[in-house]
C-alpha cells in the first residue's frame, strides 16, 4: 500500500519545520532573501551571532534546498578566500508542500522511456539522478567535502524531503538507511520502474559530492515499491 496524501503532507511539513523550526533560522532566511548573496560573515554581523553559528543555520538551510549557496568575491572582497554567498530559491518556501504534477509532461515521459527500452532508460535515469545529485551537493557546500558517510545520508534525506521524497535517515548499527514514504514521480514510478533509478543516481552524487572519502567503492543498497519491496530506502 503506497503512502496516503496525510502522509506526503505531513512529510512535507517536516520538513519545512526541520528547517524554518528555529526562530533565529527563520529570521535569517527572511534576512538572506531580503539581502541575496549575503556571506556568513554578514548574517553573524547581523544577528550578533558568532560566524560558525550563522554557517550552521545557513548550511542548514541549503540542505533542506531553500537556499542555494555560490562561491565569489564580491566588490569589497580583498585577497583571500572566496565567500560562500547565499541566494534564497524561490518566494515561497511553503510552495512545494504538495507534489504537483504535469500529466502531458507524465505521458511524454512514459512514452520516451517505452521508446528506450528497460536498460537504456535505466541507465539514463541513473545517470541524470546523479548528475542532479552532485549539482545539490555543489550548491549544499561548494568546494567542501567533511561530512562523514552517516552524516552525509542524513543530510541527503533532508535533501531528497525538500525535493518530494518524504525521507528520514535511520541509524542501524554500522550503516544507515535513508527511508522515503512518499515518491514525487507518483504513478509514473509504479507503472515504469526504472524512474527509480533515479533515486539511486541522486543518492550516489549526493554522497559523493558530500563526503570526505571516496565513495566510489562504497555500496548503495536500493529497495523500492515499484519494484516489489517493502519500502523505498537506500542503505550504506
Amino acid at each position: 500500500m503506497g503512502p496516503t496524501p496525510d502522509s506526503r503532507f505531513s512529510g512535507a511539513v517536516a520538513a519545512v519545520t526541520s528547517a524554518f523550526g528555529d526562530p533565529t533560522r527563520r529570521e535569517i532566511y527572511l534576512f538572506v532573501r531580503s539581502n541575496p548573496g549575503a556571506t556568513a560573515t554578514e548574517v553573524a554581523k547581523h544577528f550578533s551571532l558568532h560566524p560558525n553559528v550563522a554557517r550552521h543555520h545557513l548550511d542548514r538551510l541549503a540542505t533542506s534546498g531553500y537556499v542555494d549557496v555560490t562561491v565569489g568575491r564580491g566588490s569589497g572582497t580583498g585577497a583571500g578566500r572566496p565567500a560562500k554567498r547565499y541566494r534564497v530559491v524561490g518566494d515561497d518556501p511553503t510552495h512545494d508542500l504538495l507534489t504537483r504534477r504535469d500529466d502531458l509532461l507524465v505521458l511524454l515521459l512514459q512514452e520516451a522511456l517505452q521508446l528506450l527500452g528497460p536498460a537504456d532508460a535505466e541507465l539514463m535515469a541513473e545517470r541524470v539522478g546523479e548528475q542532479y545529485g552532485r549539482t545539490l551537493a555543489e550548491q549544499m557546500a561548494p568546494g567542501e567535502g567533511q561530512r562523514s558517510i552517516r552524516t552525509a545520508m542524513h543530510a541527503i534525506a533532508e535533501t531528497l524531503t525538500a525535493h518530494g521524497f518524504a525521507a528520514h535517515a535511520e541509524d542501524r548499527g554500522t550503516s544507515t538507511t535513508v527511508v522515503a514514504d512518499a515518491c514525487p514521480f507518483g504513478d509514473a514510478a509504479a507503472q515504469n520502474p526504472v524512474l527509480c533509478a533515479v533515486d539511486r543516481g541522486m543518492v550516489k552524487g549526493l554522497l559523493a559530492g558530500l563526503c570526505c572519502t571516496d565513495t566510489r567503492g562504497v555500496p548503495v543498497v536500493m529497495s523500492s515499491r515499484a519494484r516489489g519491496d517493502d519500502a523505498c530506502a537506500a542503505l550504506v
